[in-house]
């Protein structure tokens, strides 16, 4: 019976440090924008993808051009 106390009384501790760690993150704004973390991913990955279809079209004009001379 003494280590259901135990148990309880852990829980209860766990439970009231989670709150405390929820209300400073609320006081802190770490909840103000949380889709931007999920934009700022997706334009990574457009800065390091492929290059756009006018880009590929000059270089394949410049070297065109170089052959042909």
């Amino acid at each position: 019976m003494e280590l259901t106390w135990v148990a309880v009384l852990a829980s209860l501790m766990m439970a009231a440090a989670a709150v405390c760690v929820f209300i400073y993150a609320v006081k802190k704004d770490y909840f103000r924008n949380i889709e931007d973390a999920k934009y700022q991913v997706f334009w990574s990955d457009l800065e390091d993808g492929p290059r756009p279809r006018a880009a590929v079209q000059e270089k394949r004009n410049d070297s065109g051009s170089a052959r042909s001379r």
